[in-house]
């Protein structure tokens, strides 16, 4: 058993490797606000080399190894909740950070850790943020198991007689159902339908358009119009007195008379 546990305890998850890193030593931290890379001299730089981020089950660790032999040049351990304690972003430049590294005995220092490549700087961030994601999973996960073996618990309580005892009534409201005849199919059938008033249809005094006039080379056409035309010139001259001169030639006197009446005749002829 003991065995097991050892194994589970040492099993780790590799969660970024970047082959080369650049290594600083920094001064002192002067004010509270932070580190700045702009201090770091290029003089200062003390080893190139592998970063590693491990994670194991208590702890998550940045190692600084040799690419060649694998040697361990230093770590950094990032407990659970205390990633600002550990790993620290310089505050002019997000390829650059601070690490505090320990050497197992209690001792500790603080190195600059620079980084070739912003998208480098990035997957370490998010190296980290994983590894505190995952802390947080597991123990939500524990929690729920605590709470789902409390709930695995059933309580047996006694049953409840809700038998009615001795005396005891029970009231029932029924609501009574409409009459026959007052529903809507009585309404329906009663016979009073709403109907639609429709305007009636249009009346045949109206005008009606003219025909067509004939073709001009169409002699029943022209036989037609010729008939129309004496009706017309028959009851033109039936209507006016003054269209038949016959009349007026014999109520004329005649040219067989005396002198005096040919010259009348002829005056009133003149005139």
């Amino acid at each position: 058993m003991s065995s097991f546990e050892e194994d589970e305890n040492s099993f780790e998850h590799t969660l970024l490797v970047v082959r080369e890193v650049s290594i600083y030593k920094i001064p002192p931290r002067t004010t509270s606000g932070g580190y700045k890379c702009g201090e770091w001299l290029q003089s200062d730089k003390i080893w190139t080399g592998r970063l590693r981020v491990v994670s194991a089950k208590h702890r998550c660790e940045i190692r600084l190894e040799d690419p060649n032999s694998g040697e361990l040049f230093a770590a950094c351990f990032v407990l659970p909740g205390q990633r600002e304690q550990s790993v620290e972003p310089a505050l002019d430049s997000s390829r650059y950070f601070v690490l505090k590294i320990e050497d197992g005995s209690g001792k500790h220092a603080f190195i600059g850790l620079g980084f070739s490549e912003r998208n480098e700087a990035f997957d370490f961030n998010v190296a980290l943020s994983d590894y505190e994601k995952y802390v947080r999973r597991e123990s939500e996960k524990e929690a729920g198991n605590g709470e789902a073996n409390d709930e695995s618990h059933i309580d047996i309580h006694p049953a409840v007689n809700h038998r009615l005892k001795e005396g005891e009534t029970i009231r029932i409201n029924v609501k009574h159902k409409p009459a026959p005849g007052t529903g809507m199919l009585s309404a329906a059938g009663s016979g009073k339908t709403n109907t639609l008033g429709l305007a009636p249809p249009p009346s045949g005094t109206g005008k009606l358009r003219s025909p067509l006039p004939p073709p001009p080379n169409d002699p029943a056409a022209a036989r037609m119009t010729s008939s129309v035309k004496g009706s017309m010139e028959s009851t033109r001259h039936a209507s006016d007195p003054l269209s038949d001169f016959s009349q007026l030639e014999q109520n004329l006197p005649s040219t067989t008379g005396s002198g005096s009446t040919k010259s009348n005749g002829a005056g009133w002829a003149a005139f």
